[in-house]
């Protein structure tokens, strides 16, 4: 305990509009940090079995292990931290705090408010686990009915995090002991989403059953409570979560996925039209100041959060992206927007602020500039972009120039941090997929290019009729977590071939129209004399 940083309670009791309160940071810091003030209070101490061994922790050895608390960052405010850091544990161990235990029954009541229905606390592992050890700290217990049993009986539901290989269940192990695989989050909402939208693009038609009854589940998991993105954002909420259950926190990707998959869909006509519209003005109202959005907050972007000691454990904050940014005019330009309109032109403005110097835009939420810029460019044209203007072909010849000689793109998580490996990497299925709804939305359906890209997703598709993709191509905060979303390896390469074929019918029905005008307009010609007089 002594080499870890101070987490103080009291910064629950911190209004909302103090330059540093629990809505300073992201949904998911400030999930954890309300559970990790109070365990770090109480202090626990487990003995561990005489077999167990963690020597392996210590890089010197335990007897050499360094307790001092290291500075994040070596800037004067970096320094001020450190320095409020030793007075806070300092603090701590005086023998009378004044709001200590005020504002550890608030920490309580906050979490307890946030539980989810599923049990669940945010919809992600670090904030369930440590609710589920804050609780037990607390006297609350196994053997009652009460936010503990609830919040481990989610955790190992059958929709929870606890998992042994396909069948979900516990194994036993000799002796008696039981083991999980901890998966640290679900995605089906978005996963639905990302679906219908493939199977959109493949051409099932729009009635089709499965498309129905995974419609219906998408409206079925709209939210309309609130949340704690009402702090910041006075719009009715609308919105859809990634998880089964996490009403406290819709995301904005998320909503603007589920909203692209539900337009086209043959649904209850009145339903959806209700859903679309709440959905889109939770959206429009969820905008950051910059004209961008960011996932779960609106201007949740004060970076200095990063610099405190205890945020040591990934992104501490949540600043509009330009990946969720192009999701989102994707949606609105297919809802009729273009622009002109105010919401797309302020959007757009903040996705030409943030197109790197080579022309890719930053991927916040997949690996890497093919991500935000395979979101970015379908957005771009969805609104009705100018796709010749300079800084769209920019974008182009950077995706024409990091294909890799087998057709395909890649990208490996190194390049979030070296430039050796900017936009570059082993060709995958899901990354090929982002390039190519790139270029497909930028005009580039005829490029040769893009038939090479077309050829390799061909050629590497399984029997199956899927394809295999062992790489991390989900970020879930860039390169200290990442995910691999199993389903990206087909619903990607589906989206882009079904894009394709419908821009190359429209291509070849172009051309026999043109050829068929210039038929009639031959027919219609008076005839040549020989001398040259009609």
């Amino acid at each position: 305990w002594r080499g870890l940083p101070a987490v103080p309670p009291e910064i629950v009791l911190l209004p909302s509009w103090f330059p540093i309160s629990l809505y300073s940071f992201a949904c998911w810091a400030r999930q954890t940090i309300a559970a990790l003030a109070i365990v770090m209070d109480r202090k626990p101490v487990v003995q561990l079995p005489a077999e167990a061994r963690i020597d392996e922790l210590f890089v010197n050895g335990r007897a050499n292990a360094d307790l001092r608390v290291p500075a994040t960052k070596r800037t004067p405010r970096a320094r001020f931290f450190l320095l409020a850091d030793r007075f806070l544990r300092a603090y701590a161990k005086l023998p009378y705090k004044p709001l200590r235990e005020t504002a550890i029954r608030k920490a309580k009541r906050w979490i307890l408010e946030r539980q989810e229905a599923d049990g669940a606390w945010g919809g992600i592992q670090p904030s369930w686990v440590y609710s589920l050890i804050a609780l037990q700290l607390l006297g609350d217990r196994l053997d009652e009915d009460g936010p503990l049993a609830k919040g481990f009986a989610g955790f190992y539901g059958p929709q929870g995090f606890a998992i042994s290989g396909a069948a979900g269940a516990a194994t036993q192990q000799p002796g008696g002991a039981a083991t999980f695989h901890l998966q640290s989050c679900l995605s089906p909402v978005w996963d639905t989403g990302l679906v219908a939208m493939a199977l959109e693009d493949a051409g099932v038609p729009s009635d089709h059953p499965v498309l129905v009854r995974a419609g219906n589940w998408l409206l079925d998991e709209q939210i309309t409570s609130g949340g704690d993105w009402l702090v910041r954002c006075s719009a009715a909420p609308g919105g859809w979560a990634f998880e089964f259950a996490n009403d406290v926190y819709p995301d904005t990707d998320d909503s603007a996925v589920v909203l692209l998959a539900l337009s086209p869909i043959g649904l209850d006509p009145e339903r959806k039209r209700e859903a679309l519209g709440r959905g889109t003005r939770w959206l429009v109202g969820m905008q950051s100041r910059n004209g961008g959005w960011g996932a779960f907050d609106r201007n949740n972007n004060q970076t200095w959060t990063r610099e405190i000691q205890f945020a040591d454990f990934g992104e501490m904050i949540d600043p509009p992206s330009v990946d969720v940014t192009g999701h989102i005019v994707e949606f609105l330009g297919r809802m009729g927007r273009r622009t002109d309109d105010r919401v797309v032109r302020r959007a757009l403005k903040y996705l030409r602020r943030e197109q790197e110097d080579d022309g890719a835009w930053y991927g916040r939420w997949g690996v890497n500039l093919t991500y935000g810029t395979g979101a970015v460019l379908p957005g771009l044209a969805a609104v009705g972009e100018d796709m010749s203007a300079p800084y769209v072909r920019r974008a182009v010849d950077w995706l024409l120039e990091h294909q890799n000689p087998d057709g395909g793109w890649g990208e490996k998580i190194e390049g979030y941090y070296d430039p050796a490996w900017r936009g570059r990497g082993p060709s995958t299925a899901s990354q090929t997929g982002w390039a190519l709804l790139g270029l497909l939305a930028a005009g580039e359906a005829a490029n040769p290019a893009t038939e090479r890209g077309m050829r390799y997703l061909v050629e590497t598709q399984s029997a199956q009729g899927g394809w295999d993709e062992e790489a991390f191509t989900g970020t879930g905060f860039p390169t200290d977590f990442m995910i691999r979303y199993h389903l990206y390896r087909d619903v990607f390469p589906l989206m882009a071939l079904g894009r394709f074929r419908q821009m190359r019918k429209r291509l070849a029905a172009g051309v026999e129209a043109a050829a068929d005008v210039e038929r009639r307009a031959a027919q219609s010609r008076p005839p040549v004399a020989k001398d040259g007089a009609r």
